[in-house]
């Protein structure tokens, strides 16, 4: 999905911003390069370069048990924010209509419908085994809402998750369910690239297109990610009946891995 075009400027030589939006959106896209994959679509015009320059850079695996948990004070740190992404981002105003009309639904597919019921629970590797903190944002513009969520898990439980997830794009490529007010979706399910951080890491992007039960044409977008961080995981959903931008996902995801890092190396020190 591309995103608005930017009318370019005849100058010179570009402003500091733009230089610096330009180094941040090159270490992103040289991320990805290193995992095998490319960013498919512009950068839009959002792209916070509030990220510190170490985002930029691989998260150095770790033992999967290395560190000590986080405290919940410092799984609230870890949290990322509006002032993370910058505008048009800030604090959610609340749950979207979709969500009941669009993503409560089922199919006779067993993986698929545990899909469905992630994307609806927003809960991927069920209750916390520690500390757990939640942020919820939305995009001014757009009208995307992004959930971001740290929370302690079983390393083993995590990469089970992450691995089913891997097999989705097999599994539930394309199938159809139908939602409880009566519509029928036709669901498909890719696989999003992720830059390479964390000790381990997979992200989905799925689209239900469907109609109302007024005949209006629907069409959800939402991204699934998640990573883990020893003992940690954080999960990323980002959804939209307009533009979602994987970038913001991908973004999203590197600077969380890169600041639960951060605070599991400080161990359990105060904050």
């Amino acid at each position: 999905m591309t995103s608005p075009v930017q009318e370019a400027l005849p100058m010179t030589h570009p402003p500091a911003t733009a230089r610096v939006l330009l180094a941040s959106a090159l270490s992103v896209t040289g991320l990805l390069a290193t995992a095998g994959c490319s960013v498919e679509e512009p950068r839009p015009r959002w792209f916070s370069a509030s990220a510190p320059a170490s985002a930029a850079s691989p998260a150095v695996e770790q033992p999967a048990g290395s560190g000590a948990a986080l405290t919940e004070a410092q799984a609230q740190a870890a949290l990322i924010t509006e002032a993370d992404l910058g505008e048009p981002w800030g604090p959610t105003r609340g749950a979207r209509t979709w969500r009941d009309g669009l993503l409560k639904a089922t199919t006779e597919k067993p993986d698929c419908q545990r899909l469905l019921d992630a994307l609806y629970a927003e809960d991927l590797f069920g209750p916390p085994k520690g500390p757990h903190a939640v942020s919820a944002l939305d995009d001014a513009d757009t009208d995307a809402q992004l959930r971001y969520q740290v929370a302690a898990h079983p390393p083993a439980d995590v990469d089970r998750a992450l691995a089913w997830m891997k097999s989705l794009p097999g599994k539930c490529g394309q199938f159809m369910a139908a939602t409880t007010r009566g519509g029928v979706q036709t669901v498909e399910v890719t696989r999003m690239p992720l830059p390479p951080v964390g000790n381990a890491r997979q992200a989905l992007r799925v689209t239900l297109a469907g109609e109302t039960e007024e005949g209006e044409l629907t069409y959800l977008t939402m991204d699934l990610a998640a990573a883990r961080v020893g003992e940690e995981a954080i999960t990323v959903t980002n959804a939209g009946l307009d533009e979602v931008h994987a970038e913001v996902t991908q973004q999203t995801v590197q600077l969380g891995v890169q600041r639960l890092t951060d605070l599991r190396k400080q161990g359990r020190a105060q904050i």
